[in-house]
């Protein structure tokens, strides 16, 4: 199996595609390939109580504190020289993966138009197309869903859904991502979910750089051609906002790999993000007018009808610019017996769907996050998405908590 990739900018290498950005918070899951997530860790984990969260100044600007300027040093980091492109080496040295050492300093502007359009590259994990079942409970492999554009605009039809971008040693990269609820601050949150490999390598690579999310990306549904002569404004209509702590699981950054599926049962992460010029006032969830509740304990699977995910597919025969959805009864597939089972649904969506949330309803009925996009096979006939429980709440509640007083 491998990782949904996210799209890489070059366009070359499509296929199987590696997240683009290290200092970000994880690879981004664009190319539909199996990923594995790097889940936030629990509670007691040290990423979860730093000394001082990065924070915001009055002029918008995200402040690193001291403790993590200190370690960044250490590696031999000035984030003066950062900003200034020294966030393009890629020396393993300088490729933090701790969870302690997340970071992801604005730099305004960095993501224009052209670059926006032509991050087509998305990490990928792939996993063999024949899955035996031999281990834990998996259901027959589904039959493929063709993927169906969503409406335009898509802040009509899809508000939460957006595209996450992000670079990576191999270029500009590309995964999906959903605004969701934060219980410290209700109906003012700033959290987005996505796959774990879309903002943190695994166990080979550490935290992508430049990790920033574009609700409602290409609102209008142009096209690439179109795209060309469009301005800021209508590629990214409701901002560019950039992630100021990503949190993933121990598992994925301990396992995750490229290919083959590990880790993929804990493929999440959970960001806290800023819109990129600075305060407005509002929230993210006030500026897009909406955010799903995450639910921490579906449904079984048989008694869920229907899921849907939704994503922005970047490997051929789609062009990352565009937002699709699958909707369809899930199954059950078990990679390991050690491991949660997870979801699986039929679905066309290639690399760049990575990280795009799966809705269904929950324990009271209501529409809920309750999966997203992880892996999926060479053929893109079919996509997995990991079962929320103890871990992906774990670094749920760590990212809401985090930001709580503030």
């Amino acid at each position: 199996m491998r990782l949904i990739r996210p799209a890489l900018a070059a366009r070359q290498g499509r296929g199987r595609r590696r997240p683009s950005s290290v200092l970000a918070v994880a690879a981004a899951t664009a190319v539909l390939a199996l990923t594995a997530t790097a889940c936030g860790p629990e509670e007691d984990n040290a990423s979860d109580k730093p000394t001082a969260p990065a924070g915001q100044s009055s002029d918008g600007k995200i402040t690193i504190p001291d403790d993590l300027k200190d370690r960044l040093k250490e590696h031999g980091i000035d984030l003066d020289q950062w900003k200034n492109g020294e966030w393009k080496n890629w020396d393993k040295d300088k490729w933090l993966r701790e969870a302690k050492d997340f970071v992801n300093p604005v730099i305004e502007d960095l993501w224009d138009p052209d670059r926006m359009r032509d991050a087509d590259k998305s990490p990928e994990k792939p996993v063999d197309n024949d899955i035996s079942g031999d281990v834990g409970v998996t259901d027959p492999t589904p039959a493929p869903v063709q993927a169906a554009g969503v409406r335009t605009p898509y802040h009509a039809n899809a508000a939460e859904s957006g595209k996450l971008l992000f670079d990576g040693p191999e270029g500009s990269m590309v995964c999906s991502a959903t605004v969701v609820k934060d219980p410290a601050h209700p109906g003012k949150s700033n959290l987005v979910w996505t796959a774990g490999h879309c903002v943190h390598a695994g166990k080979k690579g550490g935290w992508y750089r430049n990790i920033a999310f574009v609700p409602s990306y290409n609102n209008q549904g142009l096209s690439l051609a179109e795209l060309k002569k469009a301005t800021k404004q209508e590629i990214a209509p409701y901002g560019v906002w950039w992630g100021t702590w990503a949190q993933t699981s121990d598992q994925w950054i301990s396992q995750g790999a490229s290919v083959g599926g590990q880790g993929a049962p804990y493929d999440f992460a959970v960001l806290h993000v800023t819109p990129e010029k600075g305060s407005t006032g509002k929230s993210l969830e006030e500026t897009v007018g909406s955010a799903l509740p995450v639910e921490f304990n579906a449904p079984a699977v048989p008694k869920i009808d229907s899921m849907t995910a939704t994503g922005f597919p970047a490997a051929p025969p789609y062009d990352g610019q565009k937002a699709f959805q699958c909707a369809d009864k899930p199954g059950r597939l078990s990679l390991t017996a050690q491991d949660p089972t997870m979801y699986r649904i039929g679905c066309t969506m290639t690399g760049g769907a990575s990280g795009g949330g799966w809705v269904a309803n929950g324990q009271d009925g209501k529409p809920a996050l309750v999966s997203n996009t992880s892996i999926g096979p060479v053929t893109a006939g079919w996509l997995a998405g990991p079962r929320f429980g103890k871990e992906a709440k774990g670094v749920y509640d760590s990212v809401s908590k985090k930001y709580a007083g503030q």
